[in-house]
């Protein structure tokens, strides 16, 4: 049996601070150890066959194929396929492969652009790989994944039809990376038919980890060219799209002037060459067809390069290979966008300094407690999650005075598994200069903060993508983003990043794992009327008897919306108050709880402000502040999940167990550190594997 998921959250959070999730020391994707596996195979001499991407029907998926064709797929490894299967045959390049019976061009634009980084690429694709020595069918690629590196592992056996590859196919018949590269990435999506139809961005993000930025061509700043020409010479990926088609349909309309309608591209290159004695702007643009150009201006069989120096003939190439030329001002006339995606920020920037630092923080908007929407409701606001980045003064390039020194990146991950069930929320954020008067406060800020504060930065719009990112200037000080979605109670796991080109500290508002602010009163009275009436002829109560006890008594002046406490809940309670270990509670040990199910009760129905019976999980953070618990955002949604009904409602009964649970194992860790000097686990950790399991 798997390690319950808070266990392998746990796990997660301190391999992250450990290293791992580095492109060097990946993360393993579903749990698959690729040395070992690979190891196993070797020793008992099989064929790896991926049980968790299986070579059958569910992972191509519907859409791709018709049913009839479905049923005609064989899975095949690359030695039934050809008598001398090749890893690589002469280097990767953008010219190897075809596009298959798949709408991926999004993925395999993105795989011509990463092909010109061959430092990339390597660490993507793992070059020492083949199908001689030590082969067990058994391969492994290395994706980035909302703020880790994965390893992916998956044995080669590829879907077939009448012995030809239905999917992405090299050009050189007996070469197969681009095949299993695909297979990698769709086990990632989740299948073949989730890599269908997509944006460039996407992939871009996932083969190297760094910032990006999608730029309207429509909206395009004059600096458009200049940022392209750095992005061609550093290692940086590109990609740009065209508008058309019906909205939802993938037609593959070609135009007359030979583009594709609604069709991913990559740019492969940037330069300036001189026509007729002027300087004229050319980008060089890769069809992931492998054929199909354009055929106007600049195209390659264009008069202009007739007209241009002998030295810029060079760029000149007639072949009907996909890739072609055109002028700037073509391409912004024609393409819809551009997208971006780079290891330094300051191609983005347009700054000399290259000193910018990352900070990363991963969190989540729950449906009733953190997801509050956006601004146009104060108080649900409010409750998002809040994050204070302190900015420290240093030294920058003289040149930088007016650059960006910020950059914030807001990216959104969906909870499916499969990319197209997944669900791009508006999401956005807002920046907030922390008054000097507020700058010791460690909590949450109120509606009346957002109420009385400017906004000094924000996106320009909500939008529903997977990323969004802006640049800003700020002096040295404290300020507070607040990331959200637009719609309240959209829930979702997001990954903060904020680069800054000084030194910053980027923390949760809301705090850490569990704060202890008071303690329940202790018990007073030595007597307990109510414990002759229930208790057995040993003077004992056990669970069946106080869930009598609780039900009939505990109520006494309000309204009970639910049937009462029920048996196991009852269970639990004796076990958290059963100081002797036998199953029954004593007198003592019965009034104990007493009283504070009767305490809890009263700040339960307190904070009932809706008098509905039951509090909201808006409510429960200030119910658990009244029992002396302040917890962090993290912790409160983990509470909402684990005690909080199919409704978003917490009973009485659920709210008693949920305070003692939590009040008796704050207790407990502070005996157990207090007599071991080093304890494996942290009082938040022990918190959360205590309250959720």
């Amino acid at each position: 049996m798997p390690a319950p998921g808070v266990c392998l959250n746990i796990l997660s959070e301190r391999n992250l601070k450990d290293g791992q999730g580095s492109p060097s020391n990946p993360e393993r994707f579903l749990d698959q150890d690729f040395p070992q596996l690979k190891q196993f195979c070797l020793k008992e001499r099989l064929r790896f066959r991926d049980n968790l991407f299986p070579p059958e029907m569910k992972s191509i998926g519907v859409g791709p194929l018709k049913r009839e064709e479905l049923w005609k797929v064989v899975w095949k490894r690359p030695h039934e396929l050809v008598p001398n299967p090749v890893y690589i045959v002469q280097g990767t390049s953008r010219f190897d492969f075809l596009q298959g019976r798949l709408g991926n061009c999004w993925f395999l634009a993105s795989v011509g652009a990463l092909t010109s980084q061959k430092r990339i690429m390597k660490q993507i694709i793992q070059d020492e790989q083949n199908f001689s020595v030590d082969y067990a069918g058994i391969f492994h690629f290395k994706f980035w994944r909302f703020g880790s590196w994965v390893d992916v592992v998956i044995d080669d056996k590829l879907p077939t039809i009448d012995g030809r590859l239905v999917f992405v196919q090299s050009k050189t018949p007996n070469e197969f990376w681009p095949a299993l590269l695909e297979k990698a990435y769709a086990k990632v999506c989740g299948s073949y038919a989730d890599m269908d139809a997509g944006n460039i961005s996407e992939a871009l993000m996932d083969f190297t980890g760094g910032p990006h930025v999608t730029i309207k061509l429509s909206e395009a700043s004059d600096k458009l060219w200049d940022t392209m020409r750095r992005a061609s010479q550093s290692e940086s990926l590109m990609g740009c799209g065209t508008p058309g088609g019906q909205a939802g349909l993938i037609q593959n309309n070609v135009s007359a002037n030979g583009l594709v309608e609604m069709h991913a591209y990559t740019i492969t290159g940037v330069e300036e060459v001189a026509c007729r004695g002027r300087p004229v702007k050319l980008v060089r643009i890769f069809n992931p067809w492998g054929q199909g150009e354009w055929n106007r201006d600049w195209s390659d069989s264009s008069p202009l390069w007739e007209f241009v120096r002998p030295e810029d003939q060079k760029h000149k190439v007639v072949l009907d290979n996909g890739e072609f030329w055109m002028s700037m001002e073509d391409f912004c006339r024609n393409f819809s966008d551009v997208d971006i995606c780079c290891l330094d920020v300051n191609v983005l920037a347009g700054s000399h300094s290259s000193s910018w630092k990352t900070e990363v923080h991963k969190g989540q908007w729950v449906t009733g407690t953190t997801a509050g929407g956006c601004l146009n409701d104060l108080d649900s606001f409010s409750k998002n999650p809040q994050f204070r980045v302190t900015l420290k003064e240093t030294m920058e390039d003289p040149r930088d005075e007016r650059a960006p020194n910020l950059l914030v990146s807001l990216i959104q991950k969906s909870h499916k598994r499969n990319r197209h069930l997944a669900t791009n929320f508006h999401i956005g954020f807002n920046i907030y200069e922390v008054p000097a008067h507020l700058k010791d406060q460690r909590e949450k800020f109120p509606a009346s903060f957002f109420r009385n504060t400017r906004i000094i930065g924000k996106n320009k719009a909500f939008i529903n993508a997977r990323e969004i990112m802006e640049f800003f200037r700020f002096k040295a000080g404290d300020y507070l983003i607040v990331p959200s979605t637009f719609q309240p109670n959209e829930a979702s796991s997001f990954l903060l990043t904020v680069y800054t080109k000084t030194e910053a500290v980027l923390e949760d508002s809301s705090g850490y794992g569990i704060t202890r602010t008071k303690m329940i009163p202790r018990d007073n009275d030595d007597s307990f009327q109510l414990f002759l009436q229930y208790a057995d002829k040993y003077g004992e109560v056990d669970a069946e008897r106080l869930q009598k006890l609780l039900n009939e008594n505990l109520y006494a002046g309000h309204s009970q919306k639910t049937t009462g406490f029920s048996l196991d809940l009852c269970k639990s309670m004796v076990a958290l108050m059963d100081l002797s270990v036998t199953g029954r509670l004593s007198e003592f040990e019965c009034l104990r709880l007493w009283k504070r199910a009767v305490f809890i009760k009263d700040i339960f129905y307190g904070m009932d402000v809706s008098h509905t019976g039951s509090l909201s999980l808006n409510e429960l953070r200030n119910a658990l502040k009244a029992a002396g618990f302040v917890l962090s955002d993290s912790m409160l949604n983990l509470m909402a999940l684990r005690y909080g009904d199919s409704g978003g409602e917490i009973t009485l009964e659920n709210f008693v167990v949920l305070v003692l649970r939590m009040d008796c194992m704050a207790k407990t860790y502070k005996r157990l550190a207090a007599g071991v000097p080093n304890m494996m686990l942290d009082q938040n950790e022990w918190m959360h594997l205590t309250m959720y399991s």
